[in-house]
């Protein structure tokens, strides 16, 4: 009886109503093929899927995997983990992208782009300007941007306000895990904040508190993977397929039904990417 529970609780569910994946990396997956992560995802109703870009080693990737799948779109800018590598080169490049016709007609947003002071992978002012200057980017071509914060609060709100204003599009604070603060600026700069199996984490309170602190109207939904898999998948690979786990979760936090969640986290994915 034991083993069955056990295995009926890890059983994917399937939800009627679609769902957009905003966030994940398709080229770092490692325990199945593209062709097999895809297929296995659209059998769980998910509609449409970003893969977002990190560095300037899969700019062109990730364009190239947007090609190849008709459900999935994809972004252009440097993880703040990449700081260093931001030169006149790298920008050139993913300028060179967003303006050729046969390569943007899937390119929705500016990003992976940010501060992480957790990890500094690069030094604080090599983030500080890839972060400036791709938020530029976004202004001046009207796309939004996917920003990644981590252990950044006030720097992220520093920088957001000299730039709100002028995106038109603005964007969305994937993955959120900051303070409360951070969250309410961003919902009153009409920013969205991005949830995943993080939400699912018995030492994620904090998350959570955002979660209940952010409107229906701004949340989207994502997944990260292959990281931060939900539970009951812990310890293994994520990947797309478990946004259901994602969902009904949001659903619990926030006390409400689990179809408003669906429906309105598509409409807001819809909304801001425009695909």
């Amino acid at each position: 009886i034991k083993n069955s529970m056990s295995k009926a609780k890890r059983e994917i569910p399937f939800l009627e109503r679609p769902i957009i994946e905003t966030h994940f990396h398709l080229d770092m997956l490692k325990s199945m093929s593209r062709d097999e992560v895809v297929e296995k995802t659209r059998l769980y109703n998910i509609e449409k899927m970003i893969t977002i870009s990190t560095s300037s080693k899969n700019l062109d990737e990730v364009i190239s995997i947007a090609d190849t799948y008709p459900e999935i779109y994809c972004t252009q800018g440097l993880h703040p983990h990449e700081g260093k590598e931001w030169n006149e080169e790298v920008k050139a490049h993913i300028l060179r992208n967003l303006k050729d016709s046969k390569k943007n007609k899937k390119i929705l947003a500016i990003g992976e782009i940010g501060l992480d002071y957790y990890y500094s992978r690069s030094p604080r002012e090599e983030q500080l300007k890839a972060f400036e200057e791709q938020l530029q980017m976004a202004v001046d071509h009207n796309f939004p941007v996917v920003i990644h914060s981590r252990e950044a609060d006030e720097d992220t709100t520093s920088v957001l306000n000299n730039f709100s204003s002028l995106l038109k599009r603005k964007g969305v604070i994937h993955s959120f895990t900051s303070g409360l603060e951070l969250a309410q600026f961003a919902i009153n700069e009409n920013f969205y904040l991005g949830f995943n199996g993080i939400i699912t984490f018995k030492n994620a309170e904090n998350v959570r508190d955002a979660l209940r602190l952010t409107p229906l109207e701004k949340i989207l939904l994502e997944t990260d993977s292959p990281f931060l898999t939900p539970d009951p998948f812990r310890g293994i690979e994520n990947a797309p397929f478990y946004l259901p786990f994602i969902a009904q979760k949001v659903a619990e936090v926030k006390g409400v039904d689990l179809d408003l969640i669906l429906r309105l986290a598509y409409q807001n994915s819809v909304d801001l990417f425009k695909f």
